[in-house]
């Protein structure tokens, strides 16, 4: 089929924001052609790799960051949700400072702050006991094997667009090429707030768990329904499958998670990203019973080694983050305020191909030929259109995910919120014969 002309138009208008891109950061690019010569691709963190070439940062301060060709972005980036705090928060600075001068590092030991850590995660998470670890990944495999262990079966429930960890993903609703153990994976393709399909997936032969994202944060910041997530809990409870919710991303969006939000009771949750304080972190936690998989008291348990489990310098920054800075009162300020934003900006776009969604502090954008407004689980997108988004809002001073994710900054102005909602309105009247939805 030949393309239209809008299809044409389109493409010309990616290709013209492509060469201004490689106009504006010839410094990236340079950097770029060196880094092939020693890593694969240029890359070793594959979620940050753009083409033409990646932009390469500088530096950042506060909420915003400056790439190597000089240009400052407000940073909606956030470390894909781990960079809560900004990049030069002075509680976390203070406390990196403290950790080095009075404690060192890695003293292949126990020690007093990962208790205080610990103690203070399972008050503020309803967690009756927590084990560390270097990642969310690593978060999400040790659960399973405590899942694995408690129930004596193998098969875990998993959703499609659902992302878990570097080798637990089922993004486009199948195992990644990369993934573990991939005789055991139950994927519910489009069943992403779809109560029957989960429910009959729940109740399958050999099935040990049900792992599942409050928010699916790969697929764009999709929400599951307050229905379907209490649907997950009473089914995995009838059919003897433990629940585990990876609150990796979520564990921000309230006081307590996105548990608390929803009122959910998980056997197990898994969370990282900001609870690091920036640095590398995870966790994961719940039911004293389950988590006695990892006792070494006892005889049978299960090996959990991690040279940086409990590195000094990430429990006394993730204990000050907790503690100091995101406190219950300041979660739900920030929160208040991405609802605020998300709404706002849902009023610009209707009629348009463009949505946003979300839940608080973390939000995406989609563009679907369709124009849907809601989105409840992962769907076809228009790349190229997402594609001249990223460009023309770097252009803008936005440094965005190029597949449309936003994870507030604590402390952003709201000032550049407001100039980013008058740049969605310009882009889409500056495109508005390439965004508006054709009739049916």
């Amino acid at each position: 089929m030949s393309p239209t002309p809008a299809d044409q138009a389109l493409s010309a208008a990616v290709q013209a924001a492509a060469d201004r891109f490689s106009a504006r950061n010839p410094r990236s690019a340079a950097l770029h052609a060196e880094a092939v010569n020693s890593m694969p691709g240029g890359n070793t963190r594959t979620t940050l790799h753009t083409s033409p070439f990646p932009v390469y940062m500088r530096s950042g301060r506060d909420f915003r960051v400056t790439s190597e060709d000089g240009h400052v972005y407000t940073d909606f980036v956030g470390e894909f949700t781990a960079g809560l705090y900004g990049h030069s928060h002075p509680v976390i600075v203070e406390a990196m400072r403290e950790c080095v001068a009075t404690t060192g590092l890695n003293l292949g030991a126990q020690t007093a702050h990962e208790v205080t850590y610990s103690r203070a995660l399972c008050e503020r998470f309803g967690l009756e006991r927590v084990r560390f670890t270097n990642s969310g990944t690593e978060a999400n495999l040790h659960a399973l094997a405590a899942a694995r262990a408690f129930t004596g079966k193998r098969k875990v429930v998993v959703f499609g667009g659902g992302y878990h960890g570097g080798v637990l993903g089922f993004v486009g609703g199948k195992p990644g090429r990369n993934n573990v153990d991939l005789a055991d994976w139950v994927v519910v393709d489009g069943g992403y707030n779809d109560i029957d399909k989960a429910t009959e997936a729940i109740r399958g032969e050999g099935v040990a768990a049900v792992l599942v994202e409050g928010v699916q944060g790969s697929a764009g910041a999709i929400a599951g329904s307050f229905e379907f997530m209490r649907c997950i809990q009473i089914a995995a409870k009838e059919a003897g499958v433990l629940f585990i919710l990876d609150e990796v991303m979520t564990s921000r969006l309230s006081p307590g998670g996105i548990a608390d939000l929803y009122k959910l009771e998980p056997d197990l949750r898994t969370m990282g990203k900001w609870l690091g304080g920036g640095l590398a972190s995870g966790m994961l936690g719940g039911r004293a019973d389950v988590m006695a998989a990892f006792d070494p008291r006892s005889p049978g348990a299960l090996t959990h080694g991690g040279t940086f489990n409990n590195n000094t310098l990430a429990m006394y920054v993730g204990h000050a983050g907790l503690s100091k800075i995101y406190t219950p009162e300041a979660c739900v300020q920030l929160n208040k305020i991405g609802d605020d934003f998300r709404n706002r900006l849902a009023g610009l776009t209707k009629g348009t191909k463009l949505c946003f969604t979300g839940v608080g502090s973390l939000l995406a954008s989609h563009f679907t030929d369709e124009g849907l407004q809601e989105i409840v689980r992962e769907v076809p997108e228009n790349a190229q259109l997402k594609d001249l988004f990223w460009y023309e809002m770097l252009e803008d001073g936005f440094w965005l995910v190029r597949r449309g994710n936003i994870s507030l900054i604590l402390g952003t102005d709201e000032g550049e919120l407001n100039r980013f909602c008058e740049s969605v309105a310009a882009f889409l009247e500056r495109h508005g014969d390439l965004v508006k939805v054709s009739p049916k």
